[in-house]
């Protein structure tokens, strides 16, 4: 998938149909599960755009009922795809210190003597929280840890940086087929 279109903003993602009348899971990203229907229409990853009717909340998740899908085979068409809107559709931020998560993508990441530690290339939810992926500044695969306020202590957008205190449990591992170094 191309790089995402910094004017865009993801708001969620679709999960499974729900059902045999059209309605679909929603992932919702936004501060209130329900006021992702507040938004819209959203372009998907696919580049498809679509609106959404209603949304309800079914249990701990969002169920919504989209424009134009009216049955389960059309709802399983948007199974897994994420929406995004145009920045300029979003409310302006009231303090200095809020951000979207789609402003963190690109920031440099700093331990607190002000050392290189990486910077961040994605900020995922796979259900038990924020997480975000790090490109690591000495190379090598990306990882993800934790987006809590004792990792990351400190966000300042406008100087392109955070500051990150990994946890202890963090370490590097050997690459698969590379020798452990011996003590």
């Amino acid at each position: 998938m191309p790089a995402p279109d910094p004017d865009q903003v993801l708001l969620g993602q679709f999960g499974a149909a729900h059902g045999i009348r059209g309605e679909i899971k929603i992932n919702s990203y936004t501060e209130e599960p329900l006021g992702i229907a507040d938004y819209g229409p959203f372009t998907l990853d696919d580049g498809r755009v679509v609106e959404i009717d209603s949304v309800r909340m079914q249990g701990d998740g969002v169920v919504a009922r989209i424009k134009g899908i009216s049955d389960r085979n059309g709802a399983e068409t948007l199974r897994n795809r994420k929406l995004f809107v145009e920045r300029a559709a979003l409310p302006e931020l009231e303090e200095e210190d809020d951000f979207y998560h789609a402003d963190l993508i690109d920031l440099a990441l700093e331990l607190t003597d002000g050392s290189a530690y990486g910077k961040i290339v994605s900020v995922q939810n796979f259900g038990a929280g924020d997480l975000i992926e790090i490109e690591p500044a000495a190379g090598g695969k990306t990882f993800y840890l934790p987006f809590t306020r004792a990792i990351v202590p400190t966000v300042d957008i406008k100087a392109g940086r955070a500051v990150v205190v990994p946890p202890p449990e963090t370490e590097a591992r050997p690459e698969d087929g590379e020798p452990e170094a011996e003590a």
